[in-house]
């Protein structure tokens, strides 16, 4: 068997979820952190990639201080077991820097050595999530479109809905993507959710043909701004916590889903970043 075969057969059960959202301020690299540990703590083994250029904060919400990311990667001054870090549940982070954006650009260098860097841990990692930037800039349809599952974080704010509207727009019109998930944060309660849901769903129906998934929703919690400032997950600050047990039930929905079935896994990922962003095994 040859390198590329061995490395499509070993990375087929990785499933790769992009999240995103239409603006910032939603609470989308938390619900990251707290998916990732979520599911690390049911048995899955979870890599996190901070995609988001230039505001990467995700190691500053754990208390994590890398000595080095992906610049370090790229420079060919650091191998990729050096710069990843370890987060709660024993979640590996790869932390965000400005060469992110290059990985984007099909055929590029820095893509490639990320490619052959993260295969490496092909056989180690059940999920990749990437936690990609806010808004609906080129770099952030490449990841979404490369990966199995587009996971979009919205609030029940006007802004918040339109604004995730807007991004599933793009990825419909421009990319022909045409499935979603959906979870909602800050919610007051299920039926605040699911009037939401159900307006963005008719709405994606009617004048998008996408179909929208309701993964679930988070609860207001005054929990998750003290793990914020504690710089922890709140799954972990206080497991008991009704956004800690939302989180859990949301893991265990996204486990369930047969995202990446049809997808070949981190080994299709990868084309399809080389390729653009390019669905079409799918």
């Amino acid at each position: 068997m040859d390198q590329a075969s061995a490395l499509q057969n070993s990375s087929s059960s990785v499933k790769v979820i992009a999240v995103a959202s239409g603006k910032g301020g939603v609470g989308k690299t938390n619900t990251v952190i707290n998916l990732a540990s979520s599911m690390a703590a049911l048995g899955d083994r979870v890599m996190v990639l901070d995609a988001d250029l230039g505001l990467g904060n995700l190691d500053v919400m754990l208390g994590l201080a890398p000595q080095y990311n992906l610049q370090h990667l790229f420079a060919g001054e650091k191998n990729l077991d050096e710069i990843i870090v370890e987060g709660p549940q024993g979640i590996k982070i790869i932390p965000a820097a400005s060469g992110i954006q290059e990985v984007t650009h099909s055929g590029t260098r820095e893509q490639r050595i990320l490619m052959e860097q993260m295969s490496r841990y092909a056989g180690e990692i059940d999920f990749l999530l990437i936690d990609a930037a806010a808004g609906i800039s080129d770099m952030v349809t490449s990841f979404v479109m490369a990966a199995d599952a587009a996971l979009v974080v919205a609030t029940p704010e006007p802004t918040s809905m339109t604004d995730a509207y807007a991004l599933m727009k793009v990825l419909c019109n421009r990319y022909g993507e045409k499935k979603f998930y959906l979870l909602l944060n800050q919610v007051s309660g299920e039926s605040e959710a699911r009037q939401v849901y159900n307006q963005l769903s008719r709405v994606g129906e009617k004048f998008l043909d996408i179909t929208l998934v309701f993964l679930g929703y988070i609860p207001k919690d005054a929990d998750v701004p003290m793990a914020v400032c504690r710089q922890q997950a709140v799954v972990e600050y206080n497991p008991e916590s009704p956004a800690s047990r939302a989180f859990v039930e949301v893991a265990r929905r996204l486990r369930r889903f047969p995202i990446g079935s049809k997808s070949g896994g981190l080994h299709y990922f990868w084309q399809r970043l080389l390729n653009g962003g390019s669905r079409d095994q799918k």
